[in-house]
């Protein structure tokens, strides 16, 4: 299934794609695509939908983030060797957590309000894994059971702030409008194996970011597995699983988004994203 919200911020209805490609509206059938509709239970209430016998959503307007109710937005750093050599940083023996806070979360064509001042906002497509079922100290190989679906993320990342400012990652990487998710949340059984997924991302046209989960340092299971090991992942939480080379941090000379740019983004079968930049301007962000 490809499930999504659309409607003005604050009053998304929730909706799925039907197998020829057409948006039908769910909100006769549950209120909001919550955390707890991602859990097995759940999704399987909505498998068991005739998605033909839904009203059609003919102009949908905007998409909004694919589900309400985000618990944690945890990140994954360097997980891509040639991503890592960009950054002139050693590829890590264990994964690089961090979090996006979760003011930063929004719908996959909302724009980008670059912070006060900001000078090095940059971009990053990466594979987002919706957790569907709660994982604590889970096994390896049963890692990829509690995934309820995968997403396009945009790990918007202010590098100043990231890695000038001292103190952790997190205050470069969760600024408002900083976490742009969706389309769609495409359940884990449509999409298959999420280690042989295309991804790209453009800027102004122009092609930056080519990349595969096939060249992950550490997989999404192994991910789940490991991110267990430290804290319990429950129904709504994202790991979004880091990026391939191609930021603008790693472009010679750096090259830092400006107001006025376009962002397109887009996973093989998870669809595709646009954000056009903003300096700062507060009435974009409610």
């Amino acid at each position: 299934m490809k499930l999504l919200r659309v409607g003005p911020k604050g009053q998304e209805k929730p909706a799925m794609l039907d197998a020829g490609g057409k948006l039908r509206d769910l909100s006769g059938v549950i209120a909001d695509i919550t955390a707890q509709q991602l859990t097995p239970e759940g999704l399987a209430q909505l498998r068991a939908i005739d998605a033909a016998s839904l009203p059609e959503i003919s102009a949908p307007g905007r998409i909004g983030a694919p589900f309400s109710g985000l618990g944690k937005f945890m990140c994954v750093g360097l997980n891509y060797s040639d991503h890592a050599a960009e950054s002139g940083l050693a590829v890590p023996a264990e994964p690089v957590l961090f979090n996006k806070w979760n003011s930063c979360f929004g719908g996959p064509n909302d724009p980008i309000v670059m912070p006060k001042n900001s000078v090095k906002t940059d971009w990053e497509v990466e594979l987002g894994v919706v957790i569907g079922s709660k994982a604590r100290y889970v096994a390896l190989d049963q890692a990829l059971s509690h995934v309820a679906g995968y997403c396009v993320v945009n790990d918007v990342s202010e590098r100043e702030y990231q890695i000038e400012r001292s103190g952790t990652w997190d205050k470069g990487k969760g600024c408002d409008t900083f976490g742009p998710v969706g389309p769609w949340l495409v359940t884990a059984d449509e999409v298959g194996d999420p280690q042989n997924l295309s991804m790209w991302l453009e800027v102004n046209g122009k092609r930056f970011q080519n990349g595969s989960t096939r060249t992950m340092i550490f997989n999404v299971a192994f991910l789940i597995h490991y991110i267990s090991q430290f804290t319990t992942l429950y129904p709504g939480d994202i790991i979004s699983t880091g990026t391939p080379p191609g930021v603008g941090m790693g472009q010679k000379p750096p090259l830092y988004l400006k107001h006025g740019d376009v962002v397109r983004l887009g996973i093989d079968g998870l669809g595709e994203q646009q954000q056009t930049v903003h300096a700062w301007d507060e009435s974009l962000l409610d």
